[in-house]
């Protein structure tokens, strides 16, 4: 990895690639060029193209599903150049320094970096094997914008920055780092750029150390699988990065209403006096969480195990809750402690991952530094081994006790504890495997609710990597409690948006951190009403009334909003799972057309007519750009015209969302909770924005 700053000095002195041999083409319609550096193959669809080097990967996790039919392809050569054609595009390549032309029509829509060196007409070489991997440089136009790259809490404008797509335990949002990753980027110019691969890529978009006009990709991978989108919008580019990579299904109805939650409920009694007083106080909602501390014994977790001291009966308690019409989630990780029995077991079995130097089960010892007085630290562990057919039956199967005695959704946290001294089952390293880990693990516990759950398959993940958008959803991670953690939050739900992931939900409130702030946990509350997922989680309560009268009527209102927005959220999910758009849409996905909404980077659509603009600031002040139009704020008659700015200063009970006028909003009726007999909700109005 290059770390800030870095110069490329030994890339650009290299000599610059060639093609050396005869060019040919198969019948799958694949272009076969002989380089310097190993042969190029180069496919075209109607999507755009997929460029390899090195082959296909030995181990193909199945992040990329079936490609489309490819058009007829056809191929011309000249001196120094060699065109390839296919439907609506052409790819041309220079012979003398593999630089790259991409074209849509007459469009060109992406061309390798053409910053030249005083001396040299590439300070870059288009494409180089370096001693880690691959770089590959593309030209930057100076008004493009572009988005993408999984959760970052920043600018959703990622030029500029230095990204690394690797996934961490962020313990919050104040940093590059993140839980979630992919190596997909999309601009405004019409191209995508999707890397196939488990490895860690660094992008330089921009990155003004290397070059302000240049994206350059570090890929610390043996194999280059590269693909490129050409699309008129952020939208048609997200349809095609989705359209190989998958789709999220449509999540159970009841998953939409809201999920109560903290860390934790120490025993069943708290967990049900919490419970019956959701429903004394009638506060609408579906789902309460048992956290890992709130079931689970820390000493000895994590073994599907109920603490019997505190559970000696965990069926009952479940069924009480059922009684109450809550459905119930549980939370999980995938790491064994050492203390516990199924530790050797799991290891003579070879089931656990490996250390690289002993072939022993690796032992994977936490930092105590981040573990506070409730959070206590974590025992010494091992992780299951996802990639050992065994072991991943194992740990599938031992999810039906769980559901078989009425748990319906299950919280898989961490994911990220894959360090580069480990081996897997398959013989992939943990540097590689490290990413690769978070897709395998969701993917076995989400296929285990599909063939278990009786409400139906849905969990929340916090550790994603390309693909984990098909085991929907995702929240985001361990958000620090004041106003800086909403707004980086926000910014990371939408990110992921914007990166192929529809659906998203935070931790209202704030995880860590909490000072009681009745007014940033309303703002938070009545932002995430116009997400996908809503979650209140964090350290202490998160119940509305623990934060006073005032806070617990705002917040009730807004609970009783979003319940009766959730005949239309299903239309949005169901956009979502048929396009892989997301719920939440940032100004620049939803208005193509108008640059000038673009920098509004903390407002958003949530669907196709609703335009939202949380409040991030204890002054109770927000700024909003509404687009070209008419617009009439939601559930009143005041009426604005679009193109312009407008500032509002709002009461605690108020929210700043807009609807284009014409547009008709389908609304429900006032429940505490989600009809099992149905998975579609009753209108019982529609609002018609006039």
């Amino acid at each position: 990895m290059l770390q800030h700053g870095a110069n490329l000095t030994r890339l650009a002195a290299a000599d610059p690639p060639v093609v050396n041999g005869p060019i040919s083409i198969s019948d799958d319609g694949a272009v076969h060029i002989p380089t310097t550096i190993g042969f190029l193959s180069v496919t075209l669809y109607d999507f755009g193209a997929r460029l390899k080097f090195g082959g296909d990967r030995l181990i193909d996790y199945g992040l990329v599903e079936t490609p489309p039919p490819h058009p007829s392809t056809s191929i011309s050569e000249a001196d120094s150049t060699v065109t390839i054609s296919a439907g609506a595009h052409r790819l041309t390549l220079d012979k003398t320094n593999l630089s790259l032309a991409f074209y849509k029509g007459d469009k060109l829509i992406l061309r390798s970096a053409t910053d030249g060196h005083f001396t040299r007409a590439y300070r870059m070489p288009p494409f180089a094997k370096t001693d880690n991997g691959w770089a590959v440089h593309f030209d930057l136009h100076s008004e493009d914008r572009v988005y993408g790259l999984g959760e970052k809490w920043g600018r959703l404008n990622k030029r500029g920055q230095y990204i690394y797509s690797r996934n961490e335990d962020a313990l919050g949002v104040n940093a590059e780092i993140s839980y979630k990753n992919t190596p997909f980027a999309w601009s405004t110019h019409g191209w995508g750029i999707f890397i196939n691969t488990p490895s860690p890529v660094t992008h330089g978009v921009g990155f003004a150390a290397w070059s302000h006009r240049a994206y350059t990709m570090l890929v610390e991978d043996n194999h280059l699988d590269m693909f490129l989108f050409s699309g008129d919008t952020g939208k048609d580019l997200i349809e095609q990065y989705t359209s190989i990579t998958g789709r999220a299904p449509v999540p159970p109805a009841w998953s939409l209403g809201a999920i109560i939650s903290k860390a934790y409920y120490k025993d069943a009694d708290e967990l049900l006096e919490t419970a019956r007083e959701i429903r004394k106080r009638q506060m609408p909602c579906d789902t309460i969480t048992l956290d890992g501390r709130a079931w689970q014994d820390t000493t000895t977790r994590f073994a599907f195990e109920w603490d019997a001291s505190r559970y000696p009966d965990p069926k009952k308690v479940i069924d009480e809750l059922k009684a109450l019409n809550f459905k119930v989630c549980v939370w999980e990780y995938p790491l064994i402690s050492e203390q516990n029995p199924l530790f050797a077991e799991l290891e003579e079995k070879g089931w656990l991952l490996k250390d690289a130097k002993t072939g022993k089960a690796f032992r994977y010892h936490w930092d105590a530094e981040p573990f506070g007085k409730v959070l206590t630290p974590l025992p010494t562990s091992g992780l299951i081994d996802f990639t050992h057919p065994d072991a991943y039956a194992f740990w599938h199967d031992k999810h039906k006790d769980l559901f078989d005695i009425g748990v319906d959704m299950i919280k898989a946290d961490f994911g990220e504890q894959v360090t580069d001294d480990m081996v897997a089952y398959n013989g992939e390293t943990g540097h590689a495997l490290h990413n690769i880990y978070a897709y395998l693990y969701n993917k076995c516990v989400y296929e285990a609710a599909e063939r278990y759950a009786k409400a139906g398959p849905f969990l929340f993940s916090r550790s994603s990597w390309t693909g984990c958008q098909r085991f929907p959803s995702q929240w985001g991670g361990d958000p620090q409690a004041d106003w800086e953690g909403l707004a980086a939050s926000l910014r990371g739900g939408l990110s992921w948006g914007l990166s192929g992931g529809p659906y998203y939900a935070t931790d209202v409130g704030g995880f860590y951190g909490d000072a009681r702030d009745p007014k940033l946990y309303v703002r938070w509350l009545q932002s995430a009403v116009f997400s996908a997922h809503l979650r209140m989680h964090g350290i202490g309560p998160r119940e509305p009334w623990s934060y006073g009268p005032a806070a617990e009527k705002a917040a009730m209102d807004a609970l009783r909003l979003r319940y009766r927005l959730l005949p239309y959220l299903q239309t949005v999910i169901n956009q979502a799972h048929e396009t892989g758009l997301p719920v939440q849409r940032p100004m620049a996905l939803a208005c193509p057309d108008e640059p000038e909404a673009w920098s509004f980077e903390n407002q958003f659509f949530f669907g196709d007519d609703i335009l939202v603009a949380p409040c991030l600031n204890p002054n109770d002040t927000i700024k909003i750009y509404l687009p070209e139009g008419e617009w009439v704020r939601f559930l009143s008659d005041e009426t604005y015209k679009g193109g312009d700015t407008y500032n509002f200063t709002l009461a605690l009970d108020e929210m700043a969302v807009f609807v284009r006028r014409g547009a008709t909003i389908p609304l429900g009726g006032d429940i505490q909770f989600v009809n099992d007999n149905n998975n579609t909700f009753d209108i019982a109005e529609t609002w018609h924005a006039v």
